[in-house]
């Protein structure tokens, strides 16, 4: 096993177990585990923090409760891969011309690097000095914008993404902030509101000024829990259709 050295400060008047917890969270945020990926053994890792099993399991059992880790019976324990493919489509129904589902693809209209607001300060956890990524971009059906969206990125932890070509980035964004910069979504927060189309969004949806819209936004975080994205989406109210499933 070829771990790197104790990534933090403990915190003392925590129990052992939920140490190793919070110790094990600051690596998988900092990449030492990529998802799908099996983590090390319990007893390598009895090993390494010097507890016993039992103190592994606690430690393991919460992060399997948290949904970060999945055990595999044989063949040990993964990091789960947070699946947001379809997350938006819980919201919005598209369909082609012919009336079969699609999803849309997208398309970066333009990257800046920029001094972010208060708003946008506070919800990346950012200090004073920071500059983020904003990417403005589109979701297309066969040509058609349909959604549009603003996201902001802290540049410290996405600079990859300033030499990379608009045409170069995936209708998917988080598999490729894996790639290129280590960076993985592990949750996010979702807020909807309606709201009235400004100009902006008329033009570039091509509907009345101020029709409905529905206003998706999101923050999403890596798994410390530290926000890494703030993502707006606007799309005409008659695309809505909220799904969810109860059990």
């Amino acid at each position: 096993m070829d771990m790197q050295a104790f990534s933090g400060k403990p915190d003392d008047r925590l129990p052992r177990y939920q140490q190793m917890r919070d110790d094990l969270v600051r690596r998988l945020a900092q990449g030492e585990w990529a998802p799908d990926t099996a983590i090390a053994t319990e007893a390598e890792l009895g090993q390494f923090y010097n507890v016993s099993t039992g103190t592994v399991r606690k430690a393991i059992d919460l992060l399997v409760a948290d949904g970060v880790l999945t055990r595999t019976q044989g063949k040990g324990t993964f990091v789960r891969r947070p699946r947001f493919d379809s997350s938006l489509f819980r919201f919005f129904r598209f369909k082609s011309v012919d009336g079969k589902p699609v999803r849309p693809t997208a398309k970066v209209l333009r990257r800046e690097i920029v001094k972010p607001n208060e708003a946008i300060r506070s919800t990346l956890q950012l200090k004073g000095s920071d500059k983020t990524i904003h990417l403005s971009r589109v979701r297309l059906i066969e040509g058609r914008p349909v959604l549009s969206e603003e996201i902001w990125l802290p540049r410290n932890r996405f600079e990859a993404l300033t030499g990379l070509r608009l045409g170069d980035f995936e209708d998917l964004l988080y598999p490729l902030y894996e790639r290129l910069c280590r960076q993985i979504v592990a949750s996010a927060t979702e807020i909807l509101n309606v709201e009235q189309a400004t100009e902006d969004d008329a033009a570039l949806l091509g509907i009345d000024v101020g029709s409905p819209v529905i206003l998706v936004q999101r923050v999403a975080a890596d798994f410390a829990g530290t926000p890494i994205e703030w993502r707006t989406t606007r799309g005409a109210a008659s695309g809505f259709q909220y799904q969810v499933d109860i059990r």
